[in-house]
């Protein structure tokens, strides 16, 4: 048993940031993580090709920007090196190969109870702390939903964070499932590689460029009201594609940045899907309505034939996996309760950050305001207690 003021479950951008908001206040913190590397979505889960869709300016970790001479929207190669550079420079030191098996609040000694399994030693450990920092994120388990009839498929059906490239696919019918930001890039890659590449739009969706969302970061963190954004991005998007639902891709009633503040979707950021689409080199159908064997029914009554499928359909939280308590911060799927910016703090010491659905922007936002509060609660205890406070910070 191991006994530390906090324990972080996760080496995400977000368990990183935390961990080194603490170090800055000198707060002893272990950082514990199921994978074999930290940033593992980063590192082996995804594709590419990826880059981040937000300028370089909106997704600093504290305390450390990127390089001057870094590109305005980094590559995922460049924000590995990133992460390895923040690693080092505040000294976080990532357990990996740690599953957290379980966690509950003991009420009588007023601590975090942590059992864990070291995958590597095939070893059980436990861990004792005054504060627990979920920082699994919102993005923990890719989720492929049901589909009729998707256990006869006789392809190869895989969710998105296990595609790398298309080089495998040269000369195949692949259908991606999901028009989000991950959907339309995949589709693109493909295209790329000379892959007939259907895509399938379930739902409305605002498309939009780099450029136009910079835009749109910009006024609005100049005051501008959100629905005058909107109604300027919006604007921008229909001079840049033209009426995007000619092409199956229904465009939301709402604004882009409503949508993404009020229920935390990200709108797609286009990377040249829209202009295949455009020229018919990437097919776009509606919702499935059932697979038997390679063939696949739309909701259009169209029936296609492909060889593989690639789900673009998001992730899931597992922290109710081995989280015990803690429902004053979690629902049942997971997610904080709580509306942003006070989502980050539950009660008996317990926080969670990266679940505020605004990238890493709002991982920094979460991160800092952990390491204050638990700094404020441990001077408190001292004062409490008549120890003086010998921490520099």
């Amino acid at each position: 048993m191991e006994e530390v003021d906090v324990v972080i479950v996760g080496a995400g951008p977000a368990g990183l940031a935390t961990s080194a908001c603490l170090n800055r206040l000198s707060i002893p913190n272990i950082v514990l993580e199921r994978e074999d590397f930290y940033a593992s979505l980063w590192q082996k889960r995804a594709y590419d090709r990826l880059k981040l869709h937000l300028a370089k300016e909106y997704c600093e970790l504290p305390s450390m920007p990127f390089p001057s001479d870094a590109p305005t929207f980094v590559p995922r190669r460049g924000f590995i090196d990133y992460l390895h550079s923040y690693v080092s420079h505040f000294r976080i030191n990532p357990r990996c190969n740690t599953a957290v098996e379980s966690a509950y609040h003991d009420e009588e000694s007023g601590k975090w109870h942590i059992k864990a399994k070291k995958a590597d030693l095939n070893v059980h450990e436990e861990y004792v702390a005054k504060f627990l920092v979920v920082a699994t994120g919102e993005n923990s388990k890719g989720f492929i939903p049901e589909v009729s009839g998707l256990d006869s498929f006789g392809g190869e059906f895989i969710h998105s964070s296990k595609y790398e490239n298309g080089q495998k696919y040269k000369g195949k019918a692949v259908l991606v499932v999901g028009c989000g930001n991950s959907g339309m890039e995949i589709a693109c890659d493909l295209s790329n590689w000379g892959v007939k590449t259907s895509i399938v739009a379930r739902s409305p969706v605002h498309v939009l460029t780099t450029n136009i969302v910079y835009i749109g970061m910009r006024l609005l963190s100049y005051g501008v009201p959100c629905n005058i954004v909107d109604f300027i991005v919006v604007l921008l998007s229909k001079l840049k594609h033209g009426d995007i639902s000619n092409y199956g891709f229904p465009r939301p009633t709402r604004g882009s940045f409503y949508i993404k503040q009020s229920v935390g979707r990200t709108p797609t950021i286009d990377v040249g899907a829209v202009e295949k689409i455009r020229r018919k080199e990437v097919q776009v159908f509606p919702s499935i309505r059932g697979i038997q064997g390679s063939k696949i029914e739309f909701a259009n009554g169209e029936v296609k034939q492909f060889d593989a499928i690639i789900f673009a359909t998001g992730y899931k939280s597992t922290v109710r996996h081995w989280l015990k308590g803690g429902q004053d911060l979690f629902d049942g799927n997971g997610m904080p309760k709580l509306c942003f910016p006070n989502i980050w703090k539950g009660k008996n010491g317990l926080y969670c950050s990266g679940f505020a659905r605004r990238g890493l922007f709002g991982i920094s936002v979460d991160s800092q305001n952990i390491a204050k509060d638990i700094d404020l609660a441990l001077r408190n205890e001292r004062i409490l207690i008549g120890i003086p406070d010998a921490r520099v910070c």
